[in-house]
């Protein structure tokens, strides 16, 4: 049995977060594209062995890939039941990654912390999509 869900009216923030989103991983991934030039790190490889400072920016970035798929699931999915929410959490948890990798680009690592506000964004969504998953199946 095939069963039909409407976008709700509002779902368009959530498209412009995804959007946004993308600028974001741009916007750090040139970051380490000028590290590379910078501090003479060739592909392949991921970190220096020489430079602290090219591994805290590429760290900046990669663990914000890493943290991207929950992220986006979150967003999407949860969006589907509070939009506005969703992208009101969804925009704080990509300024905190800004934050997070301006920290980061002190080359002291401990200032990454300043981003931890994401946080109060990522797991809004994650309750946000618990939320949707318990309405859908009928439990509230």
């Amino acid at each position: 049995m095939a069963a039909g869900y409407q976008l709700p009216a509002d779902y368009g923030y959530i498209a412009l977060v995804v959007a946004e989103s993308w600028i974001l991983l741009n916007y750090l991934g040139f970051q380490v594209m000028k590290a590379r030039k910078k501090y003479d790190v060739q592909y392949p490889k991921l970190y220096s062995e020489t430079s602290n400072e090219f591994n805290c920016i590429q760290r900046a970035h990669q663990n914000t890939l890493e943290v991207y798929p929950q992220f986006l699931a979150f967003l999407l999915l949860g969006g589907l039941q509070l939009p506005r929410l969703s992208a009101v959490l969804g925009n704080i948890w990509l300024v905190s990654r800004v934050v997070y990798a301006h920290g980061y680009y002190t080359f002291d690592p401990s200032k990454r912390n300043r981003g931890a506000f994401g946080y109060i964004g990522l797991l809004g969504l994650l309750v946000n999509t618990v939320l949707f998953g318990l309405n859908s199946t009928g439990f509230i």
